[in-house]
């Protein structure tokens, strides 16, 4: 979420000034219930954000890991790849030193 998505801010709400009328609120208990109302406005901005941070971390972290699976599983296919050749050398060899009856 970006901040451009919420309508208000802390500072929006202990700025705003309400109008009093005869048969109004009690505009001291509005303010306190304002001022607690900016308090946990506050902590869950804080909390918003340290979870986006977090989420960035574990997507980096996932991605990293990702990335290092895919290696090591590349590698043993290649290895199994190279061990054949080799394999296929040395019968090749065995077959030219030792003659077609040694193959078998």
């Amino acid at each position: 979420m970006n901040e451009e998505e919420y309508h208000l801010n802390g500072k929006d709400i202990l700025e705003k000034d309400f109008k009093t009328s005869m048969r109004g609120y009690n505009q001291e208990e509005v303010d306190e219930y304002l001022d607690l109302i900016i308090q946990d406005y506050d902590r869950f901005q804080q909390e918003i954000e340290r979870l986006q941070q977090e989420n960035e971390r574990l997507k980096k972290l996932s991605s990293s890991e990702s990335n290092q699976r895919q290696r090591q599983t590349q590698t043993p296919a290649s290895n199994h790849q190279v061990n054949y050749d080799i394999l296929k050398r040395v019968s090749n060899l065995e077959k030219a030193v030792f003659g077609n009856k040694y193959a078998d």
